[in-house]
């Protein structure tokens, strides 16, 4: 008898199990995709009405998903708290009360159909004047309604019961392809320390790499199958340049999360999906021109903004400029680099570097030879491979921002990174990179661990909205918020003796002002 029960109560979990894991039908797909876009199955745009004044908008400028989140459960967000669809909770016998204390009956599927049209409740009172009044054909309210009966139980993709499925782009190829083997190799060796400890609430984890391949295309292509064929999880600390505008809009689209430093080589993927855990390279420019301005006093210029060819390294460019000019910085100049020896304006007092690295020591053997000896300014990981090869002229007139610096460390994370550098078999080559894929991976690790065991991509955005000061013991403390994706907002400032071959830190890190 006692093994018919278990066997029984093994069959019922087997059953649940199998239940959970049944794929949604094509109406429940396209309620999904409706819900969570905005978007009709039958191609036509769907609008809403919005407000008292009946507003008219698109549809996919505000799906039910962006208040009551794609789990359903709602989160407070402008004051208004939105409340949870789940068909469970919206057909509950025991009735609904709002947040004004007004009760009204359990929906049916056509009081559901009223609300999301009319904007009333069972009760025929009026919803907040926030919640959208859409206009949606029968298939399409069908659609919608047979996807709220599924919501709770549709799992995020790469999440299962006993494993955690994680995505990511490195190239294996070109100019990036040794950055892209030790981000590679950082991030397995945390995968590995996290899955030998039990994993994230029991889950195993486990990553996909992919190549971006040469050119935007090739990238769009290998996001896409990390998407939809691999079905990951979340991203983690990519390295795909190329990506750039195609990034953001994608991820939320598909309501992917994404850990890692996106912007350290240009302009900021902004996104609600997006946190990054290091300060970006417009971050560490204006860290390096206030110090400038407040210790070297050289608003009076000239002074020289170079940038390579690249589009992002361009628009990184202009935003300094443009910083500068805001802030009294007088005679600034912006020159394409490398360029025709005469085409490089001289007599700057500063000069600020934006590029790849061997055309860092170039600028500083092109300014020399003409007898300009200026403040020279960079980021730290654009230019780290090309100190040694500097003239010695410049030693101490060299400014670089880093986003750590081995005062950061705690004994916990200086130990942590070393057992992983000797098990992964790495040394301090690309160390930005090795510190951000790391912290990713901590990051990513306590997020999921706040989301729960019942978690879900929109419960870990959540926690990591909620990290404040968090200590990954190689940077100063981390934090997030709802209107802030970006872990560190500042730099250290560094120079270099070129002669004995030191670096010393003559301003430590301080949050920049916000900007715009």
């Amino acid at each position: 008898m006692k093994n018919a029960l278990i066997l029984g109560l093994l069959l019922l979990a087997s059953v649940s199990l199998t239940a959970r894991a049944l794929p949604l039908s094509p109406g429940e797909s396209a309620g999904k995709r409706l819900y969570r876009e905005g978007v009709s199955a039958s191609g036509e745009p769907i609008m809403a009405r919005v407000g008292a004044a009946d507003m008219v908008l698109p549809a996919t400028s505000l799906p039910c998903a962006n208040c009551h989140g794609i789990d359903g459960l709602g989160r407070p967000e402008g004051g208004v708290r939105p409340p949870e669809l789940t068909w469970s909770r919206l057909t509950s016998t025991y009735g609904q009360q709002q947040i004004n204390g007004r009760k009204y009956p359990a929906y049916t599927e056509s009081t559901l159909a009223r609300a999301v049209q009319e904007g009333r409740d069972p009760g025929n009172n009026r919803l907040d004047p926030a919640m959208p009044r859409f206009v949606l054909s029968m298939n399409d309210q069908r659609n919608l309604t047979a996807y709220l009966k599924r919501l709770a139980e549709d799992r995020d993709p790469g999440l299962s019961p006993d494993s955690l499925h994680l995505g990511t782009l490195l190239p294996a190829t070109g100019a990036l392809s040794e950055e892209g083997a030790t981000v590679a190799a950082v991030l397995k060796g945390c995968i590995a320390r996290i899955n030998k400890a039990g994993g994230i609430h029991g889950r195993q984890l486990h990553l996909t790499i992919l190549d971006p391949g040469p050119d935007r295309a090739s990238a769009v292509q290998a996001l896409n199958q990390l998407i939809e064929q691999e079905q990951v999880f979340a991203l983690i600390a990519p390295l795909a340049p190329a990506l750039e505008a195609e990034l953001a809009p994608r991820l939320e689209q598909a309501g992917v999360p994404l850990i890692g430093p996106l912007s350290l080589q240009g302009p900021a993927q902004v996104s609600r999906q997006i946190f990054e855990p290091l300060p970006g390279l417009r971050e560490q420019m204006i860290a390096l021109a206030d110090y400038a301005a407040t210790s070297l006093r050289v608003l009076q210029g000239p002074t020289l903004i170079t940038y390579s060819d690249e589009p992002g390294q361009r628009q990184a460019a202009e935003n300094l400029a443009q910083y500068l000019q805001d802030n009294a910085w007088q005679k600034v100049r912006l020159q394409l680099w490398p360029s025709a020896p005469d085409e490089l304006p001289l007599g700057s007092r500063s000069v600020f570097y934006l590029g790849n690295s061997s055309g860092f020591s170039r600028l500083a053997e092109r300014l020399q030879t003409a007898g300009q000896v200026p403040y020279l300014f960079a980021a730290s990981n654009q230019v780290a491979g090309d100190l040694l090869q500097m003239p010695s002229a410049f030693s101490r007139r060299v400014f670089l921002a880093y986003p750590f610096v081995p005062g950061d460390w705690t004994p916990g994370g200086r130990l942590a990174l070393t057992q992983l550098r000797e098990q992964q078999k790495l040394g301090g080559e690309h160390a930005v990179l090795q510190v951000g894929a790391f912290s990713s991976m901590m990051l990513f690790s306590e997020g999921m661990k706040r989301a729960g065991r019942d978690a879900s991509r929109e419960k870990l955005v959540s926690a990591l909205e909620g990290l404040h000061d968090f200590d990954t013991g190689l940077t100063p403390l981390i934090s997030f918020g709802p209107g802030r994706r970006l872990g560190l907002n500042g730099a250290h400032v560094v120079t270099v003796d070129l002669s004995d071959q030191r670096f010393y830190l003559v301003a430590p890190y301080k949050p920049i002002a916000a900007m715009p």
